[in-house]
């Protein structure tokens, strides 16, 4: 009996080794099939590799239908320009654009403030830079390459990016007359594009890019040399991209995105700090206006505004028109000049949009709109719906017709609606600034930031098209012809 016990005992002792041994096989053989593929595959179906190579789970995963994809473009596309940026002068103000390449294309950082950041902490004032805003495409490229939800897997991608510098490019040839050196560059890209297996997914409705200059700049509409622009946006294939740009066209694959101004924080205490001088900011002037006429331009609006301006005491003009002698490009003067201001006055120019509705608005000062193309039909992610919370509207449908004093209409505005709209301007600041590309602010939500959620937006809302059968290529790139117009919500 005492022999079998031990038997027994013995027997068990080796079955329980034998299952320990058994599960520790199978957890290790396990634990290396997923290594394995990991380091195989850029994305396992079941478990995704986020930017720090660590394992996701798709349940838990927060990048889930955020994914982009970013295209390595050849280089003549884009980085070319930042290596010869020399030949980018033609079509700029700028008698050299290199300087503006610097800090990743947000420009030369601004040392003399001039009490600027007074009341705000020391490292504030590095965040500061001379941007211009043609490099908003560099500015977002770079951004791009940080963004957490990249991905190298493109069959995994919700988005994909082209990082084609169309601003850039098509700057250099605008005052050629030969259109076909306009439209060359554009239409090589096109041909890399279409033969990618990429673009095949969606024939290139998940495709999109991003220009620092106006859409129409991309959108000339006739083969005449004396129309303006290359025609990059009415090439079959680009019509089935979406475009983000400073200033959309009338068609509905272009979307309006903030001009960059000169602040880039690295923290969201720097925005913070900055939002609270501009609360007790004083300002001795009822308004503003900083720009040059434009007698050039019939209907224009400018010469009437400026004659107002001059004429009360209570607004402050700063004339850029060339030789003038003010500081127009000194982000500095500009920015003291509209931090002054209660109200800033923000009339159509060359085109509907201006880079100064930014400056202004980031300066805590209240824009006031003339028409509906400035602001109201264009920045529909950055802006709220409701116009009045943050702006004033003074329709100008024809200027021959128009005999609206200005002055009044904002003396007539009371003081607590005012200080309203000062504070939403003000808290609206995160949605109109990019922040420092080498830096993410995690609790706050940048323009670039509602850029890609907007643009993800829109390319889901084509894929579930495509799911249920219907073709997505209606009214995808339809022309808005009411986009511009003075409707009944802005009259």
């Amino acid at each position: 009996m005492e022999k079998q016990a031990m038997l027994t005992t013995t027997l068990y002792y080796h079955h329980q080794l034998f299952f320990k041994f058994l599960f520790s096989f199978l957890f290790f053989t396990l634990l290396l099939f997923f290594h394995y593929s990991s380091s195989t595959f850029n994305n396992a179906p079941s478990f995704l590799l986020n930017n720090n190579n660590k394992l996701l789970n798709p349940l838990t995963d927060f990048c889930t239908g955020r994914y982009v994809y970013i295209h390595e473009l050849p280089t003549r596309f884009n980085y070319y320009f930042l290596q010869n940026c020399n030949s980018l002068t033609t079509g700029t103000d700028r008698p050299n654009m290199c300087p503006y390449m610097e800090n990743l294309g947000l420009g030369p950082n601004i040392h003399n403030t001039e009490g600027l950041f007074h009341n705000t902490s020391s490292s504030s004032s590095s965040s500061w830079y001379a941007t211009n805003q043609f490099l908003l495409e560099v500015i977002f490229h770079n951004k791009m390459r940080k963004y957490e939800c990249l991905t190298n897997d493109s069959s995994l991608a919700n988005a994909i990016f082209v990082p084609y510098y169309a601003g850039l490019d098509v700057s250099q040839f605008l005052w050629v007359s030969n259109i076909t050196i306009r439209d060359s560059s554009g239409k090589e890209l096109l041909q890399w594009l279409s033969k990618r297996d990429e673009w095949k997914k969606m024939w290139g409705m998940d495709h999109f890019l991003v220009s620092g200059r106006i859409s129409w700049d991309l959108r000339r509409q006739f083969d005449n040399e004396s129309y303006w622009g290359s025609k990059f946006r009415f090439l079959p294939e680009s019509m089935n991209m979406s475009m983000l740009a400073v200033e959309a066209s009338s068609w509905k694959n272009d979307y309006a995105i903030p001009y960059p101004t000169s602040f880039h924080p690295s923290s969201e205490s720097e925005v913070l700090q900055w939002q609270s001088k501009m609360r007790l900011q004083k300002r001795p002037y009822l308004f503003t206006f900083t720009g040059a006429p434009r007698p050039e331009l019939k209907g224009s609006i400018r010469g009437r505004v400026i004659e107002q301006c001059l004429g009360s005491s209570a607004c402050k003009f700063i004339n850029c028109s060339y030789g003038s002698g003010e500081k127009c490009d000194d982000p500095v003067n500009v920015m003291k000049v509209f931090s002054n201001s209660v109200f800033c006055l923000q009339p159509p120019g060359d085109s509907y949009t201006r880079r100064s509705i930014f400056d202004s608005m980031l300066a805590g000062c209240v824009p006031v709109f003339f028409h509906p193309g400035t602001a109201y039909s264009q920045y529909k992610w950055f802006l709220p719906n409701n116009s009045t919370k943050y702006s004033v509207y003074i329709p100008v449908k024809d200027v021959k017709e128009w005999n609206v004093n200005v002055e009044k209409v904002l003396m007539g505005i009371s003081q607590d609606e005012v200080v309203a709209m000062r504070e939403e301007v003000i808290n609206l600041i995160p949605n109109i600034i990019y922040a420092n590309p080498k830096s993410k602010l995690d609790k706050i939500e940048d323009a670039f930031d509602l850029a890609v959620k907007g643009i993800l937006e829109r390319i889901e809302e084509v894929r579930e098209a495509m799911k249920n059968g219907r073709d997505p290529s209606i009214g995808f790139a339809d022309e808005d012809h009411y986009k511009y117009t003075f409707s009944d919500n802005h009259s």
